[in-house]
């Protein structure tokens, strides 16, 4: 019996410099154009998300590296292979859905060996591999239950063992904490973190929810309208967006208009300015403004959430809730720490 090692897919795989490539690739249905001219890098044992907005192309190209759909233009390799109309079964891929696409009638152990038995290991030796991959997962003498008997999150983790099993070069996860609670999505993408670098082989994340984009991957790709518009790492992404989209869909920050930067000090032309970084303080204790009127306030447990009317803009300020305690129409001083703001493209 062949025990696990994707040490050896690792090793096997570390010679290549891109795991996945897409080289112009579009994919259209009729006259939507879904993916449009694509291009992407994802590197080998690389933790990769993709995020954005429904209908952004994510899911898209995750499919297409799949292969469930096919590129109307363009070539996808995968590990140097180039992949154009060869079908799911035959490319070094395994997927995670969001509603885990468990069989019901099997157990938890039969579900995880399905794929093994498809390929035809033997019934012993799958088995054995099965609960081998459970352990890892950390659901070890479950393999006896029925998916109906497990929690969320244990069933997420029956998934990723059915998918790993099969010793995929890329893991494809397509949104597959959408389904969990708040407190289990945190655990979770602990979990899967933890996991990938444990592994060591290529996650590709697709995700609508910044916050887990930003708290899992090594680099993200932020999507818009069938395009890439920014790739790069977390905090690359968070702290320099390059354009209004990321902006405003990587944690909302303030996009300033050219007059209003320059109100607060900054050269003229539009910027991204997070509400963490914009800094209110009494409008007497900063005679020289520029002010602001407070519209709206929110407690929200450790910090307090203020929106601010200025030069006919709405911004957002967020402050640590021992701050200083500000009531819808007071007055307030805005300032702009240096650095704090960042010159979009446009």
């Amino acid at each position: 019996m062949r025990p696990l090692d994707h040490a050896r897919l690792v090793a096997e795989t570390a010679s290549m410099t891109t795991a996945v490539r897409f080289s112009g690739v579009s994919r259209h249905f009729g006259p939507v154009k879904a993916v449009d001219d694509v291009d992407l890098e994802i590197q080998p044992g690389e933790f990769f998300a993709m995020l954005g907005p429904s209908g952004s192309g994510k899911t898209t190209c995750l499919r297409l590296i799949a292969g469930f759909e096919q590129p109307t233009a363009g070539a996808i390799e995968i590990f140097g292979r180039h992949v154009e109309g060869v079908p799911p079964y035959r490319r070094a891929v395994n997927t995670v859905f969001q509603d885990y696409a468990l069989f019901p009638h099997m157990t938890v152990l039969d579900n995880v060996a399905y794929g093994l038995m498809i390929r035809g290991i033997a019934r012993k030796e799958r088995r054995a591999l099965a609960e081998e991959m459970l352990a890892l997962v950390r659901l070890p003498g479950y393999g006896y239950r029925r998916p109906a008997q497990l929690s969320g999150g244990q069933r997420q983790r029956v998934a990723l063992a059915r998918a790993l099993v099969n010793e995929p070069k890329v893991l494809l996860l397509d949104e597959p904490l959408g389904a969990l609670d708040l407190k289990l999505r945190g655990e979770m993408q602990t979990e899967l973190k933890a996991l990938q670098a444990r592994l060591g082989i290529t996650f590709v994340f697709v995700t609508h929810d910044q916050t887990e984009a930003l708290a899992m991957a090594d680099r993200v790709a932020v999507f818009n309208a069938g395009r890439v518009i920014q790739v790069g790492p977390p905090e690359e992404i968070y702290e320099r967006p390059r354009t209004r989209f990321v902006a405003d869909f990587v944690g909302g920050a303030n996009v300033l208009e050219p007059d209003v930067a320059a109100r607060l000090g900054l050269p003229r032309g539009p910027h991204a300015l997070r509400a963490e970084k914009l800094r209110l303080v009494a409008a007497g204790d900063a005679p020289g403004g520029p002010f602001g009127t407070v519209i709206d306030a929110d407690y929200q447990g450790a910090t307090r959430r203020y929106r601010i009317a200025f030069e006919g803009s709405h911004l957002a300020s967020v402050l640590p809730a021992g701050e200083a305690v500000f009531r819808v129409g007071d007055p307030v001083a805005l300032a702009v720490p240096p650095g704090a703001a960042t010159r979009l493209d446009g």
